[in-house]
């Protein structure tokens, strides 16, 4: 029983961990402060290393359950839902729903209302390694003045049409480029989409298999 009330206890701690004060002191840095204070990506870095102090002492808290819902609007065109999830050992709620689109060109006989799922999927790579650019900037003191990603994906639609069971449905290889100005190296900039690339959520999902279930009723 006293265990269990520990571990509630910890849990309890994320309930807002991204905007509370936290003291440097409290977390381990590479750069001071002060000279973090000089560079303005729009991230805060003090938060984040505090959030990953404390969970490295819950790690129960680490588990997040991420949610979509998606209804058809008709042919081949959806509408996703993006709202609540789970973590930091609760439900948490945003102010607002999101909502994504999805269709395919004209090509495809259909009415090109919103992007293609895959290209969505080029977007979220895209989104989730620039994400990792500008935290990891600020962290290393580096102020960025533009981040831009141009993504390329190869696809055979052999595979998805049934013509040829040998070949892929999906991407056969993605090219990723960052077009990158900032107050640093080539070096220093290389090395930012490199550790941007080694956290990266999405680049961990398109390069790894993942157990995917999907049920009907």
């Amino acid at each position: 029983m006293g265990e269990r009330k520990a571990r509630k206890s910890r849990v309890r701690r994320f309930t807002n961990p991204l905007t509370s004060d936290l003291s440097p002191k409290e977390n381990e840095m590479t750069i001071t402060t002060s000279a973090r204070a000089k560079v303005n990506n729009g991230v805060n870095v003090d938060a984040l290393l505090g959030a990953r102090t404390a969970l490295e002492q819950a790690p129960e808290a680490a588990q997040f359950k991420w949610r979509a819902s998606c209804e058809w609007v008709n042919g081949t065109h959806s509408r996703s839902a993006i709202g609540s999830f789970f973590g930091l050992g609760a439900e948490q709620s945003r102010n607002k729903t999101f909502t994504v689109e999805a269709d395919h060109p004209q090509v495809f006989a259909s009415e090109d209302s919103a992007p293609t799922p895959v290209e969505l999927v080029l977007s979220g790579l895209a989104s989730c390694l620039t994400a990792g650019v500008a935290a990891i900037a600020q962290r290393r003191g580096i102020q960025l003045h533009s981040v831009r990603a141009s993504l390329e994906a190869d696809m055979d639609i052999q595979g998805i049409l049934g013509i040829d069971d040998e070949v892929r449905n999906g991407f056969g290889a993605i090219r990723v480029h960052f077009d990158i100005r900032a107050d640093a190296s080539e070096d220093d900039i290389k090395a930012l989409v490199a550790q941007s690339q080694k956290r990266s959520a999405v680049f961990d999902i398109v390069t790894n298999p993942t157990n995917v279930f999907v049920t009907a009723n």
